[in-house]
C-alpha cells in the first residue's frame, strides 16, 4: 500500500505557472499555487520522480509539522517535541536553512539555530548523543519558514538545490540559474525541434538546457545525491526504477543548437559544461559578436540574457541594446527572438515591439523575458498581405 504525504515544489518567482504544468506531467494531480511554489500530494516514487526530473523546482520539501509562535523561543520547546529519530538516524549528519518573515526574530539565523538546538538536544535524550551539524554537505536538510506567528518544518527532499545539475564546475562572471534557463526555455516553446540559437551564450547554461529538453534527458541522470537518500524511510529500489525509467526515456535529438560569443574563454567553459551533461548530441559553438554572427538558417528561435548594465565597466547600455535591435531587424527576419534583461530602459532602445512577456527574477534583479516575433518588412506589410490574400485582392 503506498503512503501520500503532502509536499511543497519552490522555484523563482514568475515560473509558477511552469512548474506546475511540469508538476502535472510528472503525474500531480490538482497542484496548488503559492508564492514561488506550488503544494502537491503524493507518493513517496512521485517525490523521487520530481526530484529527479524536474527541470523548473529549485526545492522540494515535506512538512513534517506546523504550529503557532507567541514567543521566540517556543520554537525550540515545540521542535523539541517531535519524534526526529523517526525521520533520520543520530549517525546522519542535518544541517538548517531558514526563511523568516515576522517581528518575533530580529536575525533570520536566530530560529535555525533554535532548531538545530532543540533537534540535538531531542537526539541526546532519547538516543543519549547528538547527531553532528554539517553546514556544507549535510546528510539531512531541515528547514524553518517563518511568516509572522506561523511556522512550518520541513525536511529537504531536495538537499542541494535542485539547479546545480552536475554539469557546471566553471563559473564566468554572472552564469544564468538553470532553472531560470530551462524556465525561460519553455516560456518561449522550445520543442527540440527545428533550430535553437543563444548568440550571446557565456558559458552554455541556455545551451545545455536546451539539449538536455530535446534529448528527453532528465537532469537527475548527473546528479549523484538528493536530501532524501538521508531519510530513514529511504527506498533505494524504487529510486533505481526511477532513475532506470528516466534512462529509458532518454531518445535522439531532432534539432539544431548553435551557440555563439565574443569570449574565447566562455566558449570553452561552455565546451566543458555541455560534455558534462552527457549529451549525444552536439552543439556548435562559434567565437564571434552578435552583429558579426552569420545566423546559420533562415529561422529558428533565439533567446538570449544579453548584459543588463549592473557591473562597472560595460559602457553604454542604450546603445548596446540599439545595435541588437538593428541586428535584429537587419538579419534575423524568419526568427522569434526572447530577450531576458532587469534593464527596461535600455529594452526599450531595441525598437521592436514585444509580442509577449513574462516578469521573471534572476536572483534580486526584476527581469522582463520579451518575445520578438521578426518578419521579413514591417508587420504592418504582412498584415496588408495577409488581409489581400483573405479578400481575393492578392495575386
Amino acid at each position: 500500500m503506498q503512503t501520500y504525504h503532502d509536499y511543497i515544489a519552490k522555484t523563482f518567482r514568475g515560473l509558477e505557472n511552469v512548474l506546475s504544468d511540469e508538476l502535472i506531467s510528472l503525474g500531480v494531480k490538482q497542484p496548488a499555487f503559492i508564492t514561488r511554489g506550488v503544494r502537491f500530494h503524493g507518493t513517496r516514487e512521485l517525490l523521487y520522480r520530481i526530484c529527479f526530473e524536474s527541470r523548473i523546482a529549485l526545492r522540494i520539501l515535506q512538512p513534517i509539522a506546523h504550529f503557532n509562535l507567541n514567543h521566540s523561543k517556543e520554537l525550540y520547546d515545540k521542535a523539541k517535541r517531535i519524534d526526529w529519530p523517526a525521520f533520520f538516524s543520530v549517525d546522519r549528519t542535518f544541517a538548517v536553512d531558514s526563511i523568516v518573515k515576522s517581528p518575533l526574530y530580529n536575525h533570520s539565523n536566530y530560529p535555525a539555530l533554535l532548531l538545530k538546538d532543540a533537534v540535538a538536544d531531542h537526539f541526546r535524550d532519547v538516543c543519549g548523543k547528538r547527531p553532528d551539524v554539517n553546514t556544507d554537505n549535510p546528510d539531512v536538510r531541515l528547514h524553518v519558514h517563518i511568516s509572522e506567528e506561523q511556522c512550518t518544518l520541513c525536511l529537504d527532499a531536495s538537499g542541494d538545490s535542485l539547479h546545480k545539475r552536475g554539469y557546471r564546475l566553471e563559473r564566468n562572471e554572472a552564469p544564468l540559474n538553470e532553472v531560470l534557463a530551462a524556465g525561460m526555455l519553455r516560456l518561449a516553446d522550445w520543442n527540440g525541434k527545428g533550430l535553437f540559437l543563444d548568440p550571446m551564450c557565456g558559458s552554455g547554461t541556455l545551451l545545455t538546457e536546451a539539449a538536455l529538453m530535446a534529448e528527453n534527458r532528465a537532469p537527475g541522470l548527473i546528479r549523484r545525491r538528493y536530501g532524501f537518500m538521508g531519510w530513514n524511510d529511504f527506498d533505494d529500489a524504487l529510486f533505481r526504477k526511477v532513475m532506470t525509467d528516466a534512462e529509458k526515456a532518454v531518445c535522439p535529438a531532432d534539432c539544431r543548437i548553435v551557440g555563439a560569443d565574443i569570449s574565447e574563454q566562455a566558449l570553452e567553459m561552455a565546451g566543458h559544461n555541455l560534455t558534462r551533461a552527457g549529451l549525444s548530441l552536439s552543439v556548435e559553438r562559434v567565437h564571434s559578436s552578435f552583429e558579426d554572427f552569420v545566423p546559420p538558417t533562415d529561422s529558428g528561435l533565439m533567446v538570449m540574457n544579453p548584459p543588463y548594465g549592473q557591473r562597472m565597466g560595460e559602457g553604454d547600455m542604450t546603445g548596446f541594446y540599439r545595435s541588437i535591435g538593428d541586428t535584429l531587424k537587419k538579419k534575423y527576419s524568419g526568427y522569434t527572438a526572447w530577450i531576458l534583461s532587469a534593464n527596461q530602459a535600455a529594452l526599450k532602445s531595441i525598437g521592436l515591439r514585444a509580442t509577449r512577456h513574462a516578469t521573471l527574477w534572476n536572483g534580486a534583479l526584476e527581469c522582463r523575458f520579451q518575445r520578438y516575433l521578426l518578419y521579413a518588412g514591417s508587420v504592418k506589410k504582412k498584415r496588408v498581405e495577409v488581409s489581400q490574400s483573405a479578400d481575393g485582392t492578392g495575386l
